[in-house]
Formats: structure tokens, sequence, C-alpha cells
């Protein structure tokens, strides 16, 4: 985005799974659009090249090491995040994992349901929790708002052969969404959730690999791409501005016209 749809200025965004692809991509909108970025992954390195860019915006930003499927993790790194930041005003819960090429439903091993599980919908909960402790607080002390954007996906609502744990996981997180919506409405907290269609990032390499796929995939697409990360910058900054304030309890997708061809 090379100018701000949207200023963020003060405003504070914690993304999980932000050193690459779509969290990335919504971080680096955020941060150009003004707001302070606080990344959390699970590769050090990544996260260190994340910071870099996302500085070179002129905003604060820090990296934090954290695996959301550990709750000790997540309420250390969430205590250190608010240390660091003072306050979170958007929670982008975007940190997952796909499955791992089973050829069947029948071949998804009980380990391999829990790994998909434990980080997609087990994260967002550990994450959420800690967050909206936080929100809540500051609420009742007279500063309402918050946003709250979870990284589903089209698998939630289509039919994902050979992905039922990444498809369970993530319809779950649009159940959870709309829940949280209604709960959580009365402290100006907001809950919406992003489902991307076909995106080019590390996540669908092996799926861009194959030609054939791609090309098919492709074709469906009435944009007639697949997605980039920074296709996810304008609604993030959306989201995390005073505009969203009440835009709530929605699925909105992502995926240049994908579902509705």
């Amino acid at each position: 985005m090379t100018k701000p749809a949207f200023d963020l200025t003060g405003k504070v965004a914690l993304v999980t799974g932000g050193n690459g692809g779509i969290g990335l991509g919504m971080a680096d909108a955020m941060a150009a659009a003004g707001a302070s970025i606080a990344i959390w992954g699970t590769n050090a390195d990544k996260n260190a090249a994340a910071i870099e860019q996302l500085r070179g915006h002129g905003v604060e930003a820090e990296a934090f090491v954290c695996n959301v499927a550990d709750r000790d993790e997540v309420d250390a790194q969430m205590a250190a995040t608010l240390g660091r930041f003072g306050r979170i005003d958007g929670c982008f819960a975007n940190a997952g994992v796909s499955g791992r090429g089973a050829r069947s439903f029948l071949e998804i091993t009980p380990d391999e349901w829990k790994r998909v599980l434990s980080v997609n919908l087990d994260g967002v909960y550990h994450t959420y929790q800690a967050v909206l402790r936080h929100m809540v607080e500051r609420s009742e002390a007279g500063d309402t708002g918050g946003r709250l954007v979870a990284m589903s996906s089209l698998a939630s609502v289509s039919g994902a052969a050979r992905s039922e744990h990444y498809a369970a996981s993530k319809g779950a997180l649009n159940a959870m969404t709309y829940a949280l919506a209604v709960e959580f409405a009365r402290y100006g907290i907001t809950a919406n959730a992003i489902l991307p269609g076909w995106i080019a990032t590390d996540m669908t390499q092996d799926a861009m690999a194959n030609q054939k796929f791609a090309e098919n995939a492709g074709k469906r697409i009435p944009a007639r791409r697949w997605g980039a990360p920074e296709d996810f910058g304008g609604i993030a900054c959306y989201l995390l501005s005073d505009a969203s304030a009440y835009h709530s309890g929605q699925l909105l997708q992502i995926d240049g016209g994908y579902w509705r061809f």
C-alpha cells in the first residue's frame, strides 16, 4: 500500500504468525498506516527480518518468540507484549498450520489431528483469552474498544477433502467468532474472521508447485490470479481502525471472487 487508507497512529496491533505470509502482509500495511506492531512467531530469524521491514515504516515494532499452542508461552508473551507497548488495540490471530498431505480422512492419525487443532483452534483460544482480559479491563476503566480478527479459511465453508482436520479447526474458529462478537460487544470489542482463498504463501507452496493444480485453481478465480499477502493489507487496516467499530460477527472472504464463481 503506497498510501495508507486509514490513519492508525496510536493503535497497537498484535499479529500472531506475523513474520511471513498473510500475517506479515497485514502487519506491513498497518505499520505503513502508522500502527505499532507486535508479532509472535516461532522462528527467531524470520521474526528479526520481519521487524526490520516493519520498522522501515518509522513505527515501533517488536517480535516475540511464541508457540500459541502452549498456554504458558502465550501468557508469558502477552505479558511481555503489554509490558513493551502498554496496550493492544487489535489482535490478529493468524498463526496456523496446514494438514500434512493425507490421501484420505482415514489416514489422519490422532497425533496429526491434535497437531493441527492445537495450533489452529487451541492457539486462538489461548491468545484471545489472554488479550481479552486486557481489553475488558481497559474497557471497564473507560477506554472501550478492541478488535479480534481470526484467520479462518474457505476450507471452513466448503468440502475440503483430505483436509478434514484443517477444515474442522477453521470451522470452529467461525463459530467462536460469532459467539465472541455477541458476548463482548458490550465492551466495544468486535470479532470477525477472514477467509482467504488461494493465496501464494509458504503454506501453499506445494499446491503452487503442482502446475496442473495451480493452473486449474487459477481458472476458477475470477480475478485470474492467486492472491498475495499484500491483498490482506486493506482489510487489516480497516478492521483495526475506528471505521469498523460497528462491524462485528462476520466472515470476510478475501479470495478474488473464487467462492462465488
